[in-house]
C-alpha cells in the first residue's frame, strides 16, 4: 500500500495565469500604494503643515521686539489702558502700506483664547504669506485704523489655520490689532458666506464697491466650508477705539472687558 507522501508525483506543467488576472493583481497593488501615498499626504497636510507653520508664526511674533508681553517678567501683572487714553477712530494713526511679505502687526482674538497671537503680513499669496506667515493683508485695502476697510485673510485649516474658529465669533466680540505704534480694538458686527468671485466684501465700504468710505472697517476672509474652497466665510467689524502702544494693554485681551 502506498502512503500519501509516497505516491507518484505528477510532472504536468503548471497552468499559466491568464493575462487579465495578472493585470488585475498589478492594479490592486498600485491602488494599495496609491492609498498609502494619499494617506501620508493627508497626514502631512493636516498635521505637519500645522506644526511647521505654527512654529514659523511663533518665531515671527517673537522676533518683533515691540510686541507687548501679556504678563510682566516680574509677575506684577500689566497696566490696562485707562479710559482717558482710548481715542476716537477718527484720530487713529495709519501707517503706510509696507513692502510685500513684511510683518507689520499682530492680531489678538479673545474669543479664540488668551494665548491667540498671530502675525499679520503684507500680501495674500499662499507660498509667501498664507502658508508660512499666517494672516495676510489684501494689498490696496486700508491699513489698521484707516477710514475704509482693513481686509485680511488666512487659512481655516492647515498651515497653522489662524482663522480655524472664525465661525465661533459673535457680534460684539473684540478683534484687537497691535502695531508698533498703537492698539486698534475692533468689534464684530456681522458675518456672511459668499462666492469667491464676490470681491466687493473687501471694498472700502464692504459690499458696496465704489462707495466712499464712511467708517473704519475690518474684514476677515477664509475658506468655507471646512476643508473646501468652494465658498468664502467673511466676518466684518468696525473700529471702537485706538490707544497708543505704550499706554498699556487693552482690557479686552486680558479678559477684563466684553
Amino acid at each position: 500500500m502506498t502512503t500519501l507522501d509516497q505516491r507518484p508525483r505528477s510532472h504536468a506543467a503548471p497552468r499559466s495565469q491568464p493575462a487579465w488576472a495578472a493585470a488585475v493583481g498589478m492594479l490592486g497593488e498600485l491602488l494599495i500604494i496609491a492609498g498609502v501615498v494619499l494617506g501620508l499626504y493627508v497626514v502631512w497636510q493636516l498635521f505637519y503643515t500645522d506644526i511647521e507653520a505654527n512654529n514659523t508664526q511663533q518665531e515671527v511674533v517673537e522676533s518683533l521686539d515691540w510686541v507687548a508681553p501679556i504678563q510682566s517678567e516680574e509677575g506684577d501683572g500689566v497696566t490696562v489702558i485707562p479710559d482717558n487714553l482710548k481715542f476716537s477712530p477718527d484720530t487713529a494713526p495709519v501707517m503706510d502700506e509696507p513692502a510685500f511679505a513684511t510683518t507689520f502687526a499682530t492680531m489678538h482674538v479673545p474669543r479664540w483664547g488668551s494665548d491667540y497671537v498671530k502675525p499679520i503680513s503684507e500680501g495674500v499669496t499662499r507660498a509667501d504669506v498664507l502658508d508660512t506667515l499666517g494672516i495676510g493683508h489684501y494689498p490696496g485695502t486700508g491699513m489698521p485704523g484707516a477710514l475704509g476697510n482693513f481686509a485680511i485673510s488666512a487659512h481655516r485649516t492647515t498651515y497653522g489655520k489662524p482663522f480655524n474658529k472664525i465661525a465661533d465669533l459673535q457680534e460684539g466680540d473684540a478683534l484687537v490689532i497691535e502695531t508698533e505704534e498703537a492698539w486698534y480694538v475692533y468689534r464684530v458686527t456681522e458675518w456672511e458666506i459668499v462666492q469667491p468671485s464676490q470681491v466687493e466684501v473687501i471694498a472700502p465700504v464692504p459690499g458696496k464697491p465704489g462707495a466712499a468710505p464712511d467708517n473704519h472697517y475690518i474684514t476677515l476672509t477664509t475658506c468655507h466650508p471646512m476643508f473646501s474652497a468652494a465658498e468664502r466665510w467673511v466676518t466684518h467689524g468696525t473700529l471702537e477705539y485706538w490707544a497708543p502702544h505704550d499706554a498699556g494693554l487693552p482690557a479686552e485681551i486680558l479678559g477684563e472687558a466684553s
